[in-house]
């Protein structure tokens, strides 16, 4: 019996490509302990210009493991999503699947589940004349808010807002501050502004808006889900949306603080991990219509500490949820990857057995209580 073969496919150039072992890239360690299961695996450096050899080489494989962000270098997934649908739905199965990365790895994700114990005050611009309309008086009436555009990564499309000019009863003047490195607060009119956030309508998108954090700069608490249990975790100290120092904002001071990994079992974060996999992820499932089979192998959630509650708990806001690229990860996570990579294989075989009998034999009952073929991920 042959060894199930599985991709990870990352975006690079074509001398990268051409290079390619399992070895000599940021996933060797994931490579490593699949390949430690027996799983064939190998690298596929995708690039838009060999879209049509990517489609082709992808369909040698049993399972395909992607990472490559939304937004990069001008770059979309576009292109690429389209071949992983074509891909996902004639040969191997996707993880993560573009349909299932429009319903929880975008911004949108914030609203639908706002209703959730990590949601807050979400609004949602559909159109650039709702923003337009509802924007102005939410910002002048609620105080300091953000705003994020429904795809984008590294802080692309997600900026904070506040109001200078208080007391005014037509909110004119505002300090924004983006959340992408390098960035410093710009004073301008409101309308200035807005105007410039009209391409985040383009290809149907649009603009979550949310309050401002105040417990930003205690950090943020990334929680990383193997399918829907929890493998570590990340709390960085970050500095995007808050005003850098007078050194500027390429001075050490104004640099995030290393990323502090933890295990699933890290003792500040047990309470967190408890609503994780008993309440919030299987919540979000069913208000998405998701189900195990669908979610990613590896995917996370971000999280800003949220008001404490008169005992002096914790809470917890959803800040976005990251499925297209989730890199770097905890040193227990590649192990947890290469295991449920496997357990998925093993199931996509079985369910392959079941069907060849069943077309030998059209009596046999049963069925694959997973989705479709074109959406298993």
């Amino acid at each position: 019996m042959r060894a199930h073969r599985v991709a990870i496919l990352w975006r690079g150039d074509h001398e990268t490509r051409r290079a390619a072992t399992p070895y000599n890239n940021r996933y060797s360690r994931v490579f490593e302990e699949l390949i430690a299961l027996g799983i064939d695996a190998r690298p596929v450096v995708y690039t838009d210009d060999i879209a049509d050899e990517a489609r082709e080489q992808l369909m040698a494989f049993d399972g395909v493991l992607v990472w490559v962000n939304p937004i990069h270098e001008g770059q979309t997934r576009d292109v690429l999503d389209a071949v992983l649908r074509d891909v996902a739905t004639s040969g191997p199965w996707v993880s993560a699947h573009p349909d299932l990365i429009l319903k929880m790895g975008v911004k949108e994700v914030l609203h639908r589940t706002k209703h959730l114990g990590w949601g807050t005050e979400t609004y949602l611009y559909r159109t650039m004349t709702d923003f337009l309309t509802d924007f102005p008086p939410r910002l002048r009436s609620r105080g300091p808010r953000v705003l994020k555009q429904n795809r984008g990564n590294a802080g692309q499309g997600v900026w904070k807002v506040e109001l200078i000019d208080g007391a005014s009863a037509e909110p004119s003047l505002v300090c924004v501050l983006h959340a992408l490195r390098g960035s410093v607060p710009e004073r301008l009119p409101l309308k200035e502004f807005m105007a410039q956030c009209e391409p985040y309508f383009a290809s149907s998108g649009c603009i979550i808006d949310q309050p401002f954090q105040p417990r930003l700069p205690e950090g943020m608490i990334r929680c990383y889900m193997g399918v829907n249990k929890v493998v570590g975790f990340g709390h960085q100290l970050i500095k995007a949306l808050i005003p850098p120092p007078a050194d500027g904002p390429h001075s050490p001071a104004a640099q995030s603080g290393p990323r502090i990994m933890h295990g699933a079992d890290g003792a500040p974060f047990q309470a967190l991990r408890a609503k994780m996999e008993t309440e919030w992820t299987p919540q979000m499932m069913a208000t998405l219509g998701i189900d195990t089979a669908s979610l990613p192998i590896i995917w996370d959630a971000d999280f800003l500490y949220g008001q404490r509650a008169a005992s002096g708990e914790d809470s917890y806001v959803l800040c976005e949820i990251n499925v297209s690229s989730v890199f770097a990860i905890p040193d227990q996570a590649p192990a947890a990857i290469a295991r449920l990579t496997l357990e998925r294989l093993e199931k996509e075989a079985g369910f392959a057995a079941g069907e060849a009998r069943r077309t030998r034999n059209p009596t046999i009952e049963g069925g694959y209580s997973g989705m479709s073929k074109g959406w298993r991920m």
